[in-house]
């Protein structure tokens, strides 16, 4: 770029500059036909351990069929927002069957997680409110908690004590307590009986975004709060998306009748924007059947969760993570990651490499499928031992006060 250009432009380009150097780079990739763990990227075939499609429905016949079919009913679009004339019976039957799964009174969809998260905050809190959340919450409860007209502050990541000494000593009669279920990048679980706790012992509302576990996690895949032994009391405020684990699109809240009344007529991201098609919505019922019938398929996945670890474990690779099907796997600094993700394209793996400022610290964040097999697993593994020398048990350099956001 010349020193003619504007300067508005002159930034970008300084900053995009930064960015490469630092190793912070991001590129898309070009995905060839459907979302499921054998796929063509950038002309490449491949093993993907990098998806969220937890349960292989985003390529499911049932679920495929159910789309078709009501594409052909409703057309290829919502038309307007629900609250216009693009709530049809597809998105109202499919928020009375959320809320029948989540245990709860009522239901309501978004157009996507991100602006369900940023939505519940917004209409929730209040000037002269507060919200604490975890070091490491999503981008998206982030987000919606600065652009809330509240306080946000921030409590150690997975650290309840830490929760409630900063809740001693809050001055503010009304506040709200968020955390993720399953944390997008790090794979661990939140303590959401110590969390519910401590935000009930202050009178403030307790709120998950169960975007990773839900489908996967608890009884039927009720997710993360169910297998916490919870429900709407500890937790009055669910979020959970239908991108993931249900295969399609979209995302939902789920509680009581005021909640979601509350979400009706506050939550700008809910009012003011277009409804997804029903033909998602319908996609969404069929996938939402098979998470409650199938267990075999949430059993296969937590199987190869366990092989995955085990064989990790074996191979003293930097494993962190939990017993979900995100098991991030810690390097030496951002080039690295990068060399890494590069060097199992060509090997034909698809891994993503994850870095500053989404994580503290980079990693490699493999995502596991109930349609990936073991030998598939083993060699994933051994492949990466042997062109990615690199590894380390340490992240140096970083802690989670670097943490800004999550995809």
């Amino acid at each position: 770029m010349t020193n003619n250009a504007p300067p508005a432009q002159q930034k970008w380009a300084r900053r995009l500059a930064e960015r490469q150097a630092q190793g912070l780079a991001r590129k898309r990739r070009i995905v060839t036909g459907p979302q499921q763990t054998r796929m063509v990227v950038d002309d490449r075939q491949v093993i993907s351990f990098c998806g969220n499609d937890y349960l292989a429905l985003a390529n499911h016949p049932k679920v495929k069929s159910a789309m078709t079919t009501a594409a052909a009913e409703y057309g290829a679009g919502a038309g307007a927002a629900h609250l216009v004339s693009g709530h049809t019976r597809a998105h109202h039957l499919l928020e009375e069957e959320l809320a029948d799964f989540t245990g709860r009174e009522r239901a309501l969809l978004f157009s996507t997680g991100y602006m369900a998260n940023v939505g519940v905050l917004q209409a929730l809190a209040d000037r002269g409110d507060v919200i604490y959340q975890d070091k490491l919450n999503h981008a998206s409860l982030l987000d919606g908690g600065l652009l809330s007209r509240a306080k946000m502050k921030r409590y150690r990541h997975g650290d309840p004590a830490d929760l409630r000494r900063r809740l001693d000593t809050e001055q503010a009669a009304h506040g709200l307590v968020a955390t993720d279920g399953v944390f997008s990048m790090e794979g661990d679980i939140a303590p959401l009986r110590e969390i519910a706790a401590a935000a009930a012992a202050k009178g403030y509302t307790a709120m998950v975004d169960d975007a990773h576990g839900f489908g996967v996690l608890g009884d039927q895949g009720r997710g993360t709060v169910a297998a916490a032994g919870l429900g709407e009391r500890q937790i009055p405020v669910y979020m959970a998306t239908l991108g993931k684990a249900a295969g399609t699109f979209g995302a939902f809240v789920a509680g009581s009748k005021e909640l979601i009344e509350t979400l009706i007529h506050f939550a700008r991201g809910y009012i003011y924007t277009t409804a997804t098609p029903p033909a998602v919505a319908a996609a969404a019922r069929a996938a939402l059947k098979i998470i409650r019938q199938d267990d075999a398929r949430r059993a296969k996945l937590h199987d190869n969760i366990r092989h995955f670890r085990q064989c990790a474990t074996e191979l003293a690779l930097a494993i962190g993570g939990g017993d979900t099907a995100i098991q991030p796997i810690k390097v030496a600094d951002n080039q690295t990651a990068v060399a890494m993700q590069e060097a199992m394209l060509q090997a034909g793996y698809y891994l993503f490499a994850a870095r500053p400022p989404t994580v503290p610290a980079p990693c490699l964040r493999i995502t596991l499928s109930s349609a990936h097999e073991h030998d598939e697993i083993e060699a994933m593994l051994t492949a990466l031992t042997k062109a990615l020398p690199h590894l380390t048990a340490g992240m140096p350099g970083a802690t989670t006060a670097d943490a800004d956001v999550h995809v």
